[in-house]
């Protein structure tokens, strides 16, 4: 059991301080000043050592590093370079795990989540300065989820947690987030403030390239994002649950760019009504790691809250080159002011996670 109680005290102690500090310039500033007024990082992926062993061992990941896919070819030396040549202050790990791995038995979701979950903990203990994390929560088996969310907020300190977008691999047996039978999980969740990171997964029945010479990522996942968003909307797991904080990975996939087509639909009757799509964008938290800049800004900024916009890198899915860039091209982006650009980089997580100050 990993014992968080030092790295809140010294977090809350160092916050007030922290918070009235300046954005630096990406590269512009020495590794011990970045941690005090840099970006924090909502979209961040950590596969500690002790994660990629278990996947390993499961044969998730073959024996060979070097054919290990960027996802899983996580170190800690190159990953706080990476931060700190970009203003990075602090990095709220997380580590989706995709579904499939876990649906079969709820023994083998429970190891992943714990090994997951004490792995993140631990890196966030040892450098409290620089990380904070989201526990995995195993969705496929609602019991060992309840559970995991117990263990990862009472004893672990999570700072949040991330689900996957959806669970089935097939059309007729997917799940997406607002299916009732994860009503009990958003319920815990809500009774504790909770941030929920929404990562979007391979859509049902695609795992291979669904045109040739384009990842799946590319489009397929902002389609499961966007699934899943429509999927809390319509069952009205937002109203229910309004103490929940929502993020929507990659700029929220095309959520916030289907708004008018959600509200002709609203308006003849064939999708939520007007105004719960309006409450909706307004709702959840969208972060930059489409990358957003420059083409999903002038969008973002119309459709929904300044304020519910957060920086996210998808370290080291993005290598530390296109990390770069995105970050270079945010901080160039002629929609963004230096005080909104402040807000996106650092202020609005401060406010959705306090304790990262």
């Amino acid at each position: 059991m990993v014992n968080n109680v030092s790295r809140r005290g010294f977090l809350v102690a160092t916050s007030a301080a922290a918070g009235s500090l300046a954005l630096p310039a990406p590269g512009a500033v020495a590794a011990d000043d970045t941690r005090h007024r840099g970006r924090i990082d909502t979209h961040h992926h950590a596969t500690p050592p002790a994660v990629q062993e278990w996947a390993v061992r499961q044969g998730l990941l073959p024996p060979g590093r070097d054919q290990w896919p960027r996802w899983a070819d996580w170190d800690l030396a190159e990953t706080l370079a990476t931060m700190d040549a970009n203003g990075i202050a602090v990095g709220v790990a997380s580590a989706p795990l995709p579904t499939a791995v876990v649906e079969g038995d709820p023994a083998v979701a429970r190891q992943a989540a714990r090994v997951i979950n004490e792995a993140l903990a631990e890196l966030a203990r040892d450098r409290p300065t620089r990380f904070g994390f989201l526990a995995y929560v195993p969705l496929p088996h609602v019991d060992v989820a309840l559970s995991e969310v117990d263990y990862a907020f009472d004893q672990l300190g999570a700072d949040g947690v991330l689900m996957m977008s959806h669970v089935g691999q097939t059309p007729k047996t997917a799940r997406y987030l607002g299916d009732p039978s994860f009503a009990r999980v958003f319920g815990a969740l809500n009774e504790r403030r909770a941030v929920v990171l929404v990562h979007p997964d391979n859509l049902p029945g695609e795992h291979e390239p669904v045109i040739r010479g384009v990842d799946n990522y590319v489009a397929e996942y902002m389609v499961a994002t966007t699934r899943t968003a429509l999927s809390l909307m319509t069952s009205k797991t937002l109203d229910h649950n309004r103490d929940l904080s929502i993020i929507l990975s990659h700029g929220g996939g095309f959520l916030p760019y289907i708004g008018g087509r959600l509200e002709l639909a609203g308006r003849l009757g064939e999708g939520p009504d007007v105004r719960s799509v309006r409450a909706a964008l307004n709702r959840f938290y969208y972060d930059t790691a489409q990358p957003t800049s420059p083409y999903a800004t002038p969008t973002l900024l119309t459709a929904v809250p300044s304020t519910h916009l957060l920086y996210g890198s998808d370290w080291p899915a993005a290598p530390a080159k296109e990390v770069a860039a995105a970050a270079g091209a945010l901080d160039r982006d002629p929609q963004l002011d230096r005080r909104l650009l402040d807000s996106i980089n650092r202020r609005n997580a401060l406010a959705l996670f306090p304790s990262l100050a």
